[in-house]
């Protein structure tokens, strides 16, 4: 009986069994649909990139990308990937196909074809992950015209137009690493991770220059409001948005929003957001305050206050990673290359004597020391600091390079690395450091070299703005922390760590400095 009181109600309500079983069809033919859909879509974006070799599974999903992004050599991987699909630089000039619709190049002339001042070619999605405070747009991820529009009412604050001390505030910062690395260290003879005092710096500089301010890491001699700590962590999820970028909308929701930093955090991200909140607030409104410096160039020129607050958080954080790896990657190729060290301060040597201890090399005379320049132009070229692909996407009409068509959307990514250690370009030493090559070339070879090694700061409507502010620093540090100090490496079998997320994390750079007589 309780069989029959159980199948009762089945076999009597005959239109609800047949409502679920139309149902269950439909929805088996839903999902067969989609699956079919997906998969033709699949092929059909295989097929439109097939003329362009890569790694096979490159062209069925971005996880081959997301794997190199994450695996910290990136740079590497991505030279060797155009080496060794077009080794001879002949078939497609060099192009490596990398994702399904993302194409990686390591020759200079199309980086500066689409990267021109009147390109058709758009900042691809790749940028989307640039935007530090999702709510709002940076220089760096807003629409074409109004990056035109920003980058002229920012240029004289870069520039120094306007702008008082910029050289000035460089130098002061200098002699606060100096007197950090004499006080606390050389005088106890202690080694010291330039890895982090390096970026120490850099975030003092670019906070002074930008509002007079510094942030104080020398000061304090650490990472404050653990930002450096925490930005390190989080630079993976970083990645992975440049190749995921929907994930960005996702995070943005009102559900997962409380992921995000915010303003009111004390540590991280969000404090320096809280930072650039405040200051951008101190220069509008009834007793806004007046000075000249990079903030009030920006809002003297048209900025509104929500702008400027984007751009000083933008110009922090892309300003102080870059430099202060040039800065540790030239230092370490100097110290490590014994002839071009002992070169080096023979140049300085000469110039030692008309500076006071208490006085910087100014931009000026750094600027004349040709070995001096030498070695920061190589430096630079052989440990390019950004790496990511910055991406630009290919026109609707799409295009052609060297005979290979390239579709209506494809998104071309930079080598940075593979532009900078292509034999074809730099002769088959492109793999040393030898900074003799900028003084050797003939005027023409030295053109075309310099044109090269510009790409390391973008190129045209995206070329960087704070390019000089960077290289000021370069001439600045580097000769004064050689002049006063003797420095070698703690352990020459492992001198740092350094792992590749678009830009470079790098510590543990264990350095001793001994005094010099000045």
């Amino acid at each position: 009986m309780r069989l029959t009181y159980f199948k009762m109600p089945l076999v009597r309500d005959h239109s609800l069994a047949n409502g679920s079983s139309l149902i269950a069809a439909l929805l088996g033919t839903f999902i067969a649909l989609y699956v079919m859909q997906s998969l033709v879509l699949r092929v059909r974006r295989y097929l439109r990139m097939q003329h362009i070799r890569g790694p096979q599974t490159a062209g069925w999903s971005r996880l081959w990308l997301l794997r190199q992004a994450l695996g910290g050599e990136c740079h590497k991987v991505f030279f060797e990937t155009n080496e060794k699909y077009d080794p001879n630089w002949l078939a497609t000039g060099p192009l490596a196909k990398v994702g399904p619709y993302h194409v990686l190049t390591s020759d200079p002339d199309l980086i500066r074809k689409i990267n021109a001042a009147r390109t058709t070619y758009q900042r691809g999605e790749w940028y989307n992950a640039l935007r530090f405070d999702p709510s709002k747009d940076n220089i760096a991820t807003c629409p074409p015209e109004k990056h035109l529009e920003l980058r002229a009412k920012m240029a004289a604050g870069y520039s120094g137009k306007g702008v008082e001390g910029i050289e000035s505030k460089i130098d002061d910062n200098i002699l606060a690493l100096v007197q950090l690395l004499e006080t606390r260290y050389v005088s106890a003879n202690l080694p010291f991770d330039f890895g982090r005092k390096a970026q120490y710096f850099t975030l003092d500089v670019i906070s002074d220059l930008a509002y007079g301010d510094p942030f104080g890491f020398l000061d304090k001699d650490a990472d404050r409001y653990d930002y450096i700590r925490i930005a390190e962590e989080q630079l993976g999820i970083l990645l992975m948005l440049t190749i995921y970028p929907w994930i960005i909308s996702l995070l943005s929701s009102p559900v997962l929003k409380f992921l995000l930093p915010t303003d009111k955090d004390l540590v991280g991200f969000g404090r320096f957001m809280a930072i650039a909140k405040e200051k951008a607030g101190e220069r509008f409104g009834p007793k806004k305050k007046l000075q000249k410096d990079m903030l009030g160039s920006f809002v003297a020129h048209g900025l509104s206050q929500s702008e400027a607050e984007s751009e000083i958080l933008f110009q922090i954080v892309a300003g102080s990673d870059t430099t202060a790896t040039a800065i540790r990657c030239t230092l370490l190729l100097i110290i490590t290359t014994p002839r071009v060290h002992t070169a080096l301060l023979s140049e300085i040597s000469a110039l030692a004597p008309t500076l006071k201890k208490q006085q910087v090399i100014s931009d000026e005379q750094a600027r004349e020391m040709p070995y001096l320049q030498a070695v920061i132009k190589e430096g630079l070229r052989w440990f390019p600091p950004v790496t990511g692909m910055m991406s630009k996407k290919v026109p609707p009409g799409g295009d052609e390079w060297k005979g290979v068509r390239l579709p209506p959307g494809t998104l071309i990514g930079y080598s940075a690395w593979g532009v900078m250690r292509a034999r074809q370009f730099w002769g088959d030493d492109a793999a040393e450091f030898r900074p003799e090559r900028w003084l050797e070339a003939s005027p023409a070879q030295l053109k075309a070299m310099e044109a090269s090694l510009a790409l390391t700061f973008g190129y045209g409507k995206w070329q960087c703005l704070g390019k000089d502010v960077a290289l000021m620093e370069l001439n600045k540090v580097l000769v004064e922390l050689l002049r006063r100090f003797d420095l070698c490496i703690v352990d020459p079998t492992k001198p740092w760590n350094s792992v590749c997320a678009s830009i470079f994390i790098q510590s543990n750079f264990w350095i001793k400095a001994y005094a010099r007589n000045l």
